[in-house]
C-alpha cells in the first residue's frame, strides 16, 4: 500500500514586548521580531501601541528577506504584539554568496575565531567538511551546560569556552567561532522555536561547508524543522530582537511558538535547511 503522506505542519509565533519610556524627548526602537516574509507567511500581525494609541512602524528589508522595523515611542509606556501563522515547508538549498564565503569565515564581536584557531583545529582534527557543522555543534553540546543567567551580554565565545556554560546564544557563539576557524562560512540566527522550554527567542547556527546553508543548534532544545527564522546576521550584535536609542525601559516579554498538528521529530545527524 502507497505510504500516507505526513500532515503539512504549521507554526504559530507570537511576541509580546512591553516597554516604557521616562524621558520628555521620544526615544527609538530597531525591532527584529517579525518572521521572514513570503510564501510561507499564511498570516501576520504587527501593532505598536503608544500612550495615546497606534505608533507609526517602518520596514526595513535586510538581508535573507528579513525585516526589522524601526519607531520613535514617546514618554509613557508602549506595547509591542507580534504574531503570525507559517507554513513548515521543506526549504530548497541557498547557496552561499561570494561575499559571505568571505565575509562569513572572518572573526566577529562575539565570535573572534582567529583566537580559537588552534584550539578548533585540535578538537575537529580528523573531521571531514561536510561533517563540520554537525561535529561543532555536537562539542559544543557535549562540553557546555545551559545554565540560565550564567553568562553577561557582553561575553563572546572565549568567556563561554572558560566558563564552561551559557544560554543559546553563547552555544552559538561558540559554534560559529569553531567553524570559521575552521574555514566553514558561519553566521547566527535568530528564530522562534516550537518546542523550546523555557519559551523564548532562540539563537541557532547556519553553515555552509559546500556552499549550501543549513542549520545547527548546540542545545538541541528545539527541533531544527520548526525554526522560525526572524533575522540572520554575523552573531547576537546583528540579531537582537531589540536595540534602543534612548532610555527605554523593557518592563516585560513574552514569546509564544507551537506547531500544528505535531512538533517534529529532532535527529542531530540529519542535514536540515532553515527557511
Amino acid at each position: 500500500m502507497p505510504s500516507t503522506p505526513a500532515p503539512a505542519l504549521t507554526a504559530r509565533v507570537s511576541a509580546r514586548l512591553d516597554l516604557s519610556s521616562d524621558r520628555r524627548s521620544p526615544a527609538s526602537l530597531l525591532l527584529s521580531v517579525a518572521g521572514r516574509p513570503g510564501v510561507a507567511v499564511l498570516e501576520e500581525r504587527l501593532e505598536v501601541v503608544g500612550p495615546d494609541g497606534p505608533l507609526t512602524v517602518t520596514a526595513v528589508a535586510v538581508e535573507e528577506g528579513g525585516r526589522m522595523h524601526t519607531l520613535d515611542v514617546p514618554a509613557g509606556d508602549t506595547r509591542v504584539e507580534y504574531e503570525a501563522r507559517v507554513a513548515l515547508q521543506d526549504s530548497d538549498p541557498v547557496a552561499c554568496s561570494e561575499l559571505d564565503r568571505w565575509a562569513l569565515t572572518r572573526p566577529s564581536r562575539y565570535s573572534p575565531s582567529d583566537a580559537l584557531a588552534s584550539f578548533a583545529a585540535r578538537e575537529l582534527n580528523g573531521v571531514s567538511r561536510a561533517d563540520l557543522p554537525r561535529a561543532a555543534s555536537a562539542w559544543v553540546h557535549t562540553n557546555l551546560d545551559y545554565v540560565s543567567g550564567s553568562s553577561r551580554p557582553t561575553d563572546g565565545a572565549p568567556e563561554t569556552l572558560l566558563a564552561r556554560a551559557g544560554v543559546c546564544r553563547d552555544f552559538a557563539h561558540v559554534t560559529v567561532a569553531l567553524l570559521r576557524a575552521m574555514d566553514v562560512p558561519a553566521r547566527l540566527c535568530s528564530v522562534y522555536a516550537p518546542g523550546l522550554a523555557p519559551m523564548d527567542f532562540h539563537a541557532v547556527v547556519e553553515a555552509a561547508p559546500e556552499g549550501v546553508w543549513e542549520v545547527v543548534d548546540a542545545t538541541r532544545l528545539a527541533p531544527r524543522a520548526s525554526l522560525v527564522r526572524i533575522a540572520t546576521g554575523r552573531d547576537a550584535a546583528d540579531t537582537a530582537f531589540l536595540t534602543t536609542a534612548g532610555m527605554v525601559t523593557l518592563s516585560g516579554l513574552r514569546v509564544t511558538a507551537v506547531v500544528e498538528p505535531d512538533l517534529p521529530r529532532e535527529d542531530p545527524g540529519q542535514v536540515v535547511r532553515l527557511r
